[in-house]
């Protein structure tokens, strides 16, 4: 007898709707798989461009960066070199060329202070012709350097490099520095450019200055490329046409950068964030502490909730120098009050002027701030201790801003 073929259960055809879940499923698997692999490549890839050029730090951290955050208080020793790289030469003509001027110097040197519950940053730039001792350093090419009981700050780089420069503001301030980086003269137009620019403000009679190449009408003005290294380079424009009126200038430019990258323009941005992060890579020589995305990556995400009144930008405080006119030294008095103060993580209140040797204006178009809340003496709590310390008055000549006070340059052109 022959027996019926046999009868199969006919499955439904799937729906639109289920093909597509599938396809999309499997679009996303493959997506994160790519993007795990690609991230993966991506961090080893600027690792390994980092550690190429690092150098190492006395204070630098025992441990290495972990996907967490840190959670202790930091410095970075952020040094600008007046290098002439290969594509600044031709816009900087006699000063690239003369051999007088062979050699890098340290004109630019920042400590960036960065403290724990609550979070403050504390940004302290030492003029370059400040006159204090220079340790003993051993260059990246093995030379030894016997130190100097009295010479200026900008010429440590010259004697040992980053590390160098990096023991001298040490000493010189009683800080640990376990972070530091350097950048050149086109490092800043590369970075600059990553970010798109920089508002900055002219004020007074607008900047003339030759030396730096400009000759700008008073006014808002977004600096890039070798507008924004003339911006920071210019002295003889602003103010007395000293490096401490200079200082303010460029805390100008930093308040104002910080405002930028906090804002949506650029945190919102994936694209702008990358190409930041890839720039920063090939644009910095670090200490070794900090050749490593996952470490700027940690330090950076600490100062995403920082009010922005609790970012300060002061100048290192001087006097001048018996010795010589042209010269300052420590005021080694007022810079106690300073390191005092940032031990104890206590709010700071500037009484000095925005900036020095009338380097920087009010902004005479920024809104005016509402008055600030009175501070009252902490309460003790039941332990007798003191929930937080008492704000701290800097002594005048302790000059700066806060990231919520928006200030011009004093142009004298």
């Amino acid at each position: 007898m022959t027996q019926p073929p046999a009868q199969h259960a006919r499955r439904k055809p799937e729906s639109g709707w289920r093909r597509g879940a599938k396809v999309l499923a499997i679009a996303l698997t493959v997506a994160v798989v790519a993007a795990v692999a690609v991230g993966g490549f991506y961090a080893w890839s600027l690792t390994q461009r980092l550690a190429e050029a690092a150098v190492p730090l006395k204070d630098a951290p025992a441990q290495p960066p972990a996907l967490s955050a840190y959670d202790e208080a930091f410095s970075v020793l952020v040094v600008g070199t007046d290098e002439c790289d290969d594509q600044v030469k031709a816009a900087f003509g006699a000063r690239c060329t003369d051999p007088e001027n062979d050699g890098a110097r340290n004109d630019v040197n920042m400590l960036v202070h960065v403290s724990v519950n609550p979070r403050r940053v504390t940004v302290v730039s030492f003029p370059r012709d400040l006159q204090i001792p220079i340790p003993e350093c051993v260059g990246a090419d093995g030379t030894t350097f016997g130190g100097a009981y009295k010479a200026p700050i900008n010429s440590a780089y010259e004697d040992g490099g980053l590390t160098c420069v990096a023991d001298t503001v040490s000493e010189l301030s009683g800080q640990s520095i376990p972070f530091a980086a350097k950048v050149s003269f086109g490092n800043v137009v590369n970075i600059t450019d990553a970010i798109g620019g920089v508002e900055v403000c002219i004020g007074g009679e607008g900047i003339n200055d030759p030396d730096a190449g400009i000759n700008w009408e008073p006014g808002a003005r977004v600096v890039t490329g070798y507008d924004a290294l003339a911006f920071l380079r210019t002295r003889k424009g602003i103010g007395d046409g000293s490096d401490l009126a200079r200082i303010g200038n460029q805390q100008q430019y930093l308040s104002r950068l910080v405002n930028k990258l906090r804002s949506d323009e650029v945190l919102s941005n994936p694209g702008t964030l990358i190409g930041l992060a890839n720039t920063a890579v090939n644009n910095i020589t670090p200490s070794e502490s900090l050749a490593d995305p996952i470490r700027i990556a940690q330090l950076a995400y600490t100062l995403k909730d920082v009010p922005f009144d609790d970012i300060t930008f002061v100048q290192y405080p001087v006097v001048d120098d018996p010795d010589d006119a042209n010269r300052v030294v420590p005021d080694e008095a007022s810079a106690a009050i300073l390191w005092d103060a940032l031990e104890r993580n206590a709010p700071l209140a500037l009484t000095g002027e925005a900036g020095a040797n009338g380097g920087v204006i009010a902004d005479p178009s920024a809104p005016t701030p509402s008055a600030a809340p009175v501070e009252t003496t902490p309460t003790p709590d039941a332990s007798g201790a003191s929930a937080a310390p008492d704000v701290v008055e800097l002594p005048s000549n302790v000059s700066g801003s806060k990231a919520t006070q928006a200030t011009c340059s004093a142009g004298n052109g």
